[in-house]
């Protein structure tokens, strides 16, 4: 096998990145080239030998040939076994099948195409050998139930997770445990093992965040890109003319911080409930303190991912202070949830309302408790909303979001522990699009989840508190006196 579409040969690859690194032997026979160099990130990154690396930063900034050539560079350093070969395996691993094929599989054919070795398309497993390497590369996607199956049964040097922001921490937990089981020890085992993962980024609750940012192991390390419209940019010698600025083009802010910044950020898909809503002017640059001389208002939202919000009104300014969002939970568990946030965070503060799902007067398929009877129970003196009315919820919201205070403050500001009520009005509590040429289309009532509820429960503050009335008139709200009707409470 003699390739030699690209130009600089294997036992160069060393000299790119730094001349410390370990030299490949002179006596082997090249039998490779490629024409690759490196950017500074780039060069950080192959020089590591953490366990887990993770590469981040813009559109176009050269992750995924990184990654490729990642692959390579270990294998031309694998020890050789007792017959002089390097044996390595690799899994490349992505999100879905028409993604590996359209994208991930596409780079890496563009230079170690198929004819350079043994490419089987029914296994979509690449086999290269040049000079003493042995090198066994599989691609798999995730939404392949076999796939899945077979990934965590496999033994390999090595992972490549390509656009790790799209796979679950599951299946990182899970190939951790795969690589480094070949070459056996009695063909010298692994110089190296670990995996490599490249991505754009994502919002902050996600779990690359929180292990590359928050806890940081000594066994991971991160490597961040500069931004495409930095002056050290990288990759921008394989870019098109104008590349980063066209991307600055009809996107919101949101998205040029991923996509040409390469900052964390929350990418919003759909078209969103609460289109009023604006991160640089609801929500408070820094933590939003209790005000101990203002009453307490919530709002709960019910389901198996009950939410519910905390706010106060000072100074005709609604300010949303907590939260507490649940998945797959019954109303007995939220209460103590909801109890244990109430003590930690308001204790011995007056509660003015708390106002929920009118939905919660049902009562339990199991028994004739209503999540409003457990609420009381647990010493919760919730009350349902006057409505349900989905327009008078929404408007009532809505208007606020666009209105300002006496003092030309907006009526709604948000602290930053509200997490995921601020990444829902920003467009996780949304209308779905729906696949339509054409102009864009969306479906007539919003997708249902985490954002939704939290959303909701805020929706149910406001109307408990009776600002319904912009939408109403004065006599729109008429609250029902739960604590008349429940004849439950002990």
């Amino acid at each position: 096998m003699n390739h030699t579409t690209h130009q600089v040969e294997l036992d160069e690859l060393d000299d790119l990145l730094d001349d410390d690194t370990p030299d490949v032997p002179q006596e082997d026979e090249k039998e490779i080239a490629i024409n690759y160099v490196a950017a500074d990130t780039l060069k950080r990154f192959h020089k590591s030998d953490k366990f887990v690396r993770g590469l981040c930063g813009p559109f176009g900034s050269g992750k995924s040939v990184g990654c490729c050539l990642e692959i390579i560079f270990r294998a031309n350093r694998q020890r050789r076994a007792p017959d002089g070969i390097r044996y390595s395996r690799w899994v490349v691993i992505r999100n879905s099948y028409r993604e590996l094929q359209d994208t991930t599989i596409k780079t890496w054919h563009d230079w170690f195409p198929e004819a350079m070795g043994d490419w089987r398309e029914g296994t979509l497993t690449h086999t290269l050998k040049f000079n003493d390497v042995h090198l066994e590369v599989m691609f798999r996607a995730l939404d392949r139930p076999d796939d899945v199956k077979k990934l965590l049964s496999l033994e390999v040097t090595g992972a490549w997770i390509n656009e790790a922001k799209e796979v679950p921490k599951a299946i990182l937990d899970g190939v951790q445990g795969r690589v480094g089981r070949y070459p056996s020890k009695r063909k010298g085992g692994a110089s190296w093992f670990g995996v490599i993962m490249d991505t754009n980024l994502m919002d902050v609750d996600h779990w690359w965040y929180r292990i590359f940012e928050e806890e940081r192991p000594l066994t991971w390390e991160v490597f961040k890109q500069p931004s495409g419209m930095a002056e050290n940019a990288e990759n921008i010698e394989n870019l098109p003319p104008g590349y980063y600025n066209n991307l600055l083009v009809g996107h919101d802010q949101q998205w040029i911080d991923v996509y040409v910044h390469g900052k964390y950020g929350f990418i919003m898909d759909g078209k969103p409930v609460h289109p009023n809503f604006h991160t640089s002017n609801h929500v408070a640059t820094t933590e939003l303190e209790v005000e101990p001389r203002a009453q307490i208002y919530a709002g709960i939202d019910f389901g198996r991912t009950p939410a519910i919000t905390f706010a106060q009104k000072v100074n005709g300014q609604w300010r949303f202070l907590s939260e507490v969002c649940t998945q797959n939970m019954g109303a007995t568990q939220f209460s103590k949830e909801v109890n244990k946030h109430i003590n930690e965070n308001y204790r011995d503060l007056e509660f003015a309302e708390i106002t929920g799902d009118p939905a919660g007067e049902q009562k339990s398929q199991v028994d004739d408790n209503t999540p409003f009877d457990i609420l009381w129970n647990n010493g919760i003196m919730a009350s349902p909303a006057f409505t349900n009315d989905v327009t008078i919820r929404r408007e009532t919201l809505g208007n606020l979001l666009l209105m300002n205070n006496m003092s030309g403050e907006p009526c709604i500001l948000i602290s930053p522990r509200c997490k995921t009520l601020i990444k829902g009005l920003a467009g996780g509590f949304k209308y779905k699009r729906v696949q339509v040429t054409g102009d864009e289309k969306y479906k007539d009532e919003p997708d249902k989840g985490i954002y939704s509820h939290v959303c909701e429960a805020a929706e149910y503050l406001l109307l408990g508190a009776g600002e319904d009335s912009s939408v109403t008139g004065p006599v729109g709200n008429s609250k029902i006196d739960y604590s008349a009707t429940n004849q439950q409470v002990v």
